[in-house]
């Protein structure tokens, strides 16, 4: 276990990895630990949010639109590698891009548990962070997908009996869960109150299911959490720059809001005693 200290992210879409941990990645970077981007669709169904950006000639090219955000937000991020899983985005139930059979969501699971299994062999990360077990809150197939494949994979990768031929075994030693806290929405929702600013967050926001009791690590982004913001401005076919919910909080007070990201420790090979302030604690080298 003397390999480099390195992280893997497996996302859904071009805009995932900026929404959920982009402060993590940078400050990791920083500390000279670097990063892998596994996402796994081309966000080809995703709708344009961005009214400036609904124009023919990104309709007509959105997957190389998104292809090209995708580039400039993990650049800013710091992501050292970007590995396409190379499945159509599936959309949402009942519609036609959700029948296609080149989806994330209608793939094989061996298949797309194989690829990614191959990236995390080449790429012997001892840290994977992926989607949470209970997505209540937002069922895109995509991401209940995510969270499918990332589990098998987290374990078949160190397995001499799954994929032979798929590059040397690797055993990853901790597998997070990325999550929004309900505490990281009220912090916003008070600090815009505070500010005498209206509030995105409703009574519907409060009422989806509350993850915060499964929370045993808090990263301290507080130097990092205008990555977030300047990767989600890369994306501008899905992020509407004008958007509260994304930056209603002006910038010189959002570091005071809730300068933590936010995760569940699924799995560990390694001993660590919760609650944790980095994702590397008990990993040999750290």
């Amino acid at each position: 276990m003397n390999e480099p200290l390195r992280l893997l992210c497996v996302h859904a879409h071009p805009d995932d990895e900026a929404s959920k941990g982009a402060p993590t990645v940078a400050k990791y970077a920083d500390e000279g630990i670097p990063a892998t981007l596994v996402c796994c669709t081309g966000g080809e169904a995703g709708s344009i949010l961005n009214p400036k950006m609904d124009r023919p000639d990104v309709r007509d090219n959105l997957h190389r639109v998104r292809m090209e955000e995708l580039a400039k937000s993990t650049a800013l991020i710091g992501y050292e590698r970007v590995d396409l899983l190379g499945y159509r985005d599936s959309g949402m139930p009942d519609t036609a891009e959700n029948e296609h059979p080149d989806n994330f969501a209608n793939a094989p699971l061996d298949e797309a548990v194989e690829r990614l299994v191959r990236i995390i062999r080449r790429d012997r990360p001892q840290v994977i962070i992926t989607y949470p077990d209970d997505q209540r809150g937002y069922q895109h197939p995509d991401h209940l997908k995510v969270h499918d494949v990332s589990v098998p994979a987290f374990t078949r990768a160190g397995d001499p009996s799954w994929y032979p031929e798929a590059g040397e075994l690797w055993a990853p030693l901790k597998l997070y869960f990325s999550v929004w806290s309900r505490r990281r929405m009220l912090a916003t929702h008070h600090k815009m109150l505070e500010l005498g600013l209206e509030s995105p967050f409703d009574e519907r926001w409060f009422e989806h299911p509350d993850q915060d009791h499964r929370i045993t690590t808090h990263i301290d982004i507080g130097d990092y959490f205008e990555v977030r913001l300047d990767a989600l401005l890369a994306h501008a076919t899905q992020v509407d720059p004008d958007s509260p919910f994304w930056f209603g909080v002006p910038r010189e007070f959002g570091r005071e809001v809730h300068p933590y990201d936010d995760y569940i420790l699924a799995e560990s090979r390694v001993s660590t005693e919760l609650p944790e302030t980095d994702l590397f604690a008990g990993v040999p080298g750290r």
